[in-house]
């Protein structure tokens, strides 16, 4: 599924698997995030499970984002970092809307 934009000279797409790099790479900034849980690929992308998935409706896009923490970090704190800053990248650089972002620490890491 892709998001539609509607330009003067035609309509503008922006992928779902545009959406999901902008989202790891946003993820993986954000200080204290050990990595995600699992790969991003085509496969998991098409499969379903991989740590970053999208549903996009009606021009507006809903996230899960698997992560790992580091050791010693505030668990909490850094997961609200990560959907402030998946939020803020997408909506900056596609121009989608965001309704949600939700972040599953899926293990520490040592």
């Amino acid at each position: 599924m892709d998001n539609v934009k509607k330009a003067s000279s035609g309509a503008l797409k922006i992928s779902e698997d545009v959406i999901i790099t902008v989202a790891k790479l946003a993820a993986l900034d954000v200080k204290g995030v050990a990595g995600l849980s699992g790969e991003v690929n085509k496969l998991s992308k098409l499969k379903q499970n991989g740590p970053i998935k999208v549903k996009v409706y009606e021009d507006v896009a809903a996230l899960d984002i698997k992560i790992k923490v580091k050791s010693g970090v505030k668990t909490i704190q850094v997961a609200q970092d990560v959907q402030s800053a998946v939020k803020e990248s997408i909506q900056t650089m596609t121009g989608v809307a965001v309704a949600r972002v939700n972040v599953i620490v899926d293990g520490v890491v040592y």
